[in-house]
């Protein structure tokens, strides 16, 4: 395959964006349709379920997905947890339906409209032209993403401590986060399992009240904006270079593997916390949802493992014994992985 035409027939279907690999015009447009496929998931389905909700019943008792998390963030709910207004919900999911069609516009135009490589664009878009072989422009999309996601952190701020507040259920009601924690040494010993001092098991799921939440947020949104700044600036250390995989797969591998983390931390908070997770919007009994992350973050990291093996093959010509090696190697780490994991999350 050359840098400009896809030849179709060194790939079976179900390869999907891998022939487009070497394609970032194209590559650009298949993430910005995703992107537009979850955007129009998200707003349908809060519509739908607006469609459904019983304002006088818990939320856990109609089984409803997308509301619980809107309830939680403050949105259309008072005092316990009872929901006053619809309308907010109505208004999210629009806005999400608004935002995948222009996604999606984007995904059209990139895919038969824009150049094949962003580097034969005009303007600014060459800007995020790549190559895999490239550390420092690798980087420099690393850093833009990292600063996006910031940029979310810091909305969840925002929305607790100026517009609106979010729900409390130590008040059971919604309220302002005035006052959030700043403490590197409250926050980030979370990470190794001391809650104000007091080691517990649970870990950061100790977590018991909104103001050490939003101050956790306002940490991680601080260094996502400034670790996404150095990597704009600045190339990969040396050593990072030497040990690092440059390459689609590799590249793809490591993004797996963020998102398996965040599904599994997930599903350790729903399982075991109830200030993040009140039980005014997702009852005592958790396992459902608890459940589905697991799953999915199993999922992802059975997709991490299949990648990883792939980059390790340092750019070979897949054969069939690579791809059985990633499947018996992805099955066995996800059989392992899931027994231990959904014993910890229900046992």
């Amino acid at each position: 395959m050359t840098t400009t035409t896809i030849n179709s027939s060194q790939y079976k279907w179900w390869v999907g964006n891998a022939r487009l690999i070497d394609l970032s015009g194209r590559l650009l447009g298949a993430h910005i349709a995703h992107a537009g496929l979850i955007m129009f998931w998200a707003g349908s389905i809060t519509l739908l379920e607006i469609t459904r909700l019983v304002p006088s019943q818990p939320m856990y008792e109609q089984g409803l997905l997308l509301l619980p998390n809107l309830a939680r963030l403050g949105w259309g709910v008072g005092a316990d947890g009872a929901v006053v207004d619809t309308y907010p919900y109505f208004v999210i999911g629009i806005l999400h339906l608004i935002s995948s069609a222009v996604l999606g516009a984007g995904g059209l135009f990139h895919t038969f409209r824009g150049k094949a490589l962003l580097k034969d664009e005009q303007g600014k878009a060459t800007t995020f032209h790549y190559e895999w072989s490239d550390p420092k422009k690798l980087g420099f999309i690393l850093g833009s993403h990292l600063i996006i996601l910031g940029l979310g952190a810091f909305l969840l701020v925002l929305k607790a401590m100026f517009f609106g507040g979010i729900y409390d259920p130590a008040v059971a009601d919604v309220r302002f986060v005035s006052s959030p924690t700043l403490s590197p040494f409250v926050i980030f010993g979370y990470i190794f399992g001391f809650n104000h001092g007091q080691w517990t098991p649970l870990g950061m799921a100790s977590v018991d009240n909104l103001e050490d939440v939003i101050g956790g947020h306002i940490w991680i949104g601080t260094l996502l904006i400034a670790g996404g700044a150095w990597h704009l600036t600045n190339e990969p250390f040396s050593w990072v270079k030497q040990r690092v995989i440059f390459a689609g797969d590799a590249i793809l591998s490591y993004s797996l593997a963020g998102v398996a983390l965040a599904a599994l931390i997930s599903a350790y908070f729903i399982s075991f916390n109830t200030t993040v997770y009140p039980t005014e919007f997702y009852g005592t009994d958790r396992s459902v949802f608890a459940f589905t992350q697991v799953l999915l973050g199993l999922v992802f990291l059975g997709g991490h493992t299949w990648h990883a093996l792939k980059a390790r093959a340092k750019g070979a010509s897949p054969q069939k014994s690579d791809y059985t090696l990633a499947f018996v190697a992805g099955f066995a780490f996800l059989f392992v992985a899931g027994s231990a994991l959904v014993l910890l999350s229900f046992g």
